[in-house]
């Protein structure tokens, strides 16, 4: 009974010590030496999804809006009714127009008439030519009058639309930024519209590295999986503006993706950007390898032993290339591929 007591406190001063435990049948860990190698350099910065279709409709006519018909969130066609405008004033417009047609209509008929009947009696001489060219005036003139007629009632009936703030296209309502009995004027916002694809990552580079991303071999954009990992794709347009922002010393960058890599995303989400350059040697580890625990960055170390854990200062996440290691390993060691079998009591490196 003595022994088994000692035995006990014997393995639990190496557990308070830190160092592993090892025991019969434990599992075997696959490791990987640590070295330098090369890998890709380059800016990384935080982008933001936008839609490369987005649109705010505002209001192209004045009064309160009677009826906001959609909210955040719903999916629209095109033309689909948005929202609608008090239209008593422009309804009164468009029978005043009406009118006057009408009565140019009635002017030109007379004046038509009379201009046919001038001109008939004017070929067997009971009229002067005077008389027939002021018949002609007036039928030109009541021409003139029923065109400004009908142009003035297609206008009035076109400020009526304006009362009718539809969809441009087939999309989503991202935002409303009016609500039933507001005031609108012509270019207040009224509802904001997005077509879910394409998409594209825009990005703002600080104006001092402008050349340095401009030279870039290559442009990525890190995507979230499903599943959680991440992956970088090229995106299959990219654009960046011609000049910098005054205020905040940036050059935009919009970057285009393809709808197969965007299946997944949506507008405002954030996202990684990475300008490749050249390739620089740094020690690198599997992203795989790399155990986080809150705010702890670790790998576990083979030793004689078994595994050590060790606790690591990460650098720059070089994709299928690995992580750098910026302090904590040393060239020559290894590491566990898998951090969770490595934690466990009787975890053995498996030969190299």
């Amino acid at each position: 009974m003595k022994s088994i007591h000692a035995l006990a406190f014997v393995v639990s001063l190496a557990v308070l010590a830190g160092a592993p435990v090892l025991a019969q049948g434990g599992v075997t860990v696959p490791t990987v030496q640590i070295g330098a190698r090369d890998v890709s350099t380059g800016y990384e910065i935080d982008g933001v999804i936008e839609p490369v279709k987005q649109s705010v409709v505002s209001a192209q006519a004045s009064g309160r809006v009677v009826k906001l018909l959609v909210k955040m969130g719903d999916r629209v066609k095109a033309g689909q009714l948005l929202a609608t405008i008090d239209d008593q004033e422009t309804a009164v417009g468009v029978q005043r127009s009406q009118a006057h047609v009408a009565q140019s209509e009635a002017e030109l008929r007379n004046a038509r008439v009379n201009f046919e009947r001038t001109r008939d009696l004017r070929a067997q001489g009971f009229v002067s030519q005077a008389a027939l060219d002021v018949a002609e005036t007036q039928y030109k003139a009541a021409q003139a009058g029923n065109a400004q007629a009908s142009a003035g009632a297609r206008a009035s009936a076109l400020s009526q639309g304006y009362t009718r703030v539809t969809a441009p296209y087939d999309g989503w309502v991202l935002q409303t930024h009016a609500e039933a009995g507001d005031l609108a004027v012509p270019g207040k916002p009224i509802v904001t519209v997005y077509a879910p694809l394409p998409l594209r990552a825009v990005v703002q580079v600080p104006a001092s590295l402008a050349d340095s991303t401009r030279a870039a071999r290559e442009v990525l954009v890190q995507l979230s999986e499903a599943n959680g990992d991440t992956r970088w794709v090229a995106p299959v347009k990219r654009s960046a503006m011609p000049a910098a922002d005054p205020v905040s010393q940036t050059v935009v960058w919009r970057l285009d993706l393809s709808s197969q890599a965007a299946q997944n995303l949506l507008p405002g989400q954030q996202v990684r950007v990475r300008f490749v350059g050249g390739q620089v040697s740094r020690t690198v580890v599997p992203a795989a390898a790399v155990l986080r625990r809150g705010e702890l960055t670790a790998v576990y170390v083979a030793s004689e032993r078994g595994f050590v854990l060790r606790a690591v200062r990460l650098g720059a996440d070089h994709g299928a290339e690995g992580v750098e290691i910026v302090a904590g390993l040393a060239a020559g060691e290894r590491v566990a591929l898998d951090p969770v079998k490595a934690g466990l009591a009787g975890a053995v490196a498996a030969k190299p």
